[in-house]
């Protein structure tokens, strides 16, 4: 038998897809500031998975992780979004890839 260390936050079914599948595996419960730790981890893992396979499964993760971020901080995604629709009309959006180099003051 081959051990594998994921040390990561997995979704909410996998120790039960891991079951049947026939394995061991094991699992930690974390709550609160680590478990908001672990979804910022976990958004940066999947960042970095949408660059390299830039399709809608790995943005998908993405939006489920922000999601979960949401909730754990009791939020409202109402909320969430209403901040982001007024800071779009203050700031605009990030669709025209505008990349600062410096400011001269």
């Amino acid at each position: 038998m081959k051990k594998i260390t994921y040390n990561k936050l997995v979704r909410d079914l996998i120790p039960q897809i891991i079951e049947k599948d026939g394995k061991k595996a094991k699992f930690t419960r974390i709550i609160g500031p680590k478990l908001n730790e672990a979804l910022v981890n976990k958004l940066n893992e999947e960042g970095q998975e949408f660059l390299e396979a830039m399709n809608m499964e790995e943005l998908a993760d993405i939006l489920e992780i922000v999601h979960a971020l949401i909730e754990l901080n009791d939020f409202q995604l109402e909320d969430v979004e209403q901040i982001r629709k007024s800071k779009q009309e203050k700031r605009g959006a990030f669709k025209q890839g505008f990349f600062l180099e410096h400011v001269i003051d």
